[in-house]
């Protein structure tokens, strides 16, 4: 299925230095694993609709809602500006654009 030579010239592609042991290890696990990729190729899955999971999963979320802080004025008060109701915050825009 796959030959140490293979092996040889992906790990150069990869710019992977491996020792002839090496080689030799990675020929066994990737001819396993190419194996059994061949196993599953074999199953028919004609009748299975396409998934991204293999069981349902679903974000737990709350309601974005509006929850004002009490002390408004007080943090308005701590910044190092404000304009009216609101923080001033430096230009971050290039003034080119």
């Amino acid at each position: 299925m796959i030959d140490r030579e293979q092996v040889h010239k992906v790990a150069l592609l990869a710019r992977l230095e491996l020792t002839a042991q090496e080689e030799e290890k990675f020929t066994t696990q990737l001819g396993s694993i190419l194996e059994y990729v061949e196993q599953l190729n074999e199953v028919d899955v004609s009748d299975v609709l396409p998934t991204t999971r293999a069981i349902d999963v679903s974000n737990v979320t709350r309601k974005d809602e509006l929850q004002p802080y009490p002390e408004r004025e007080a943090i308005l008060n701590s910044a190092p500006e404000q304009e009216g109701e609101f923080f001033k915050v430096p230009k971050i825009l290039n003034s080119n654009e």
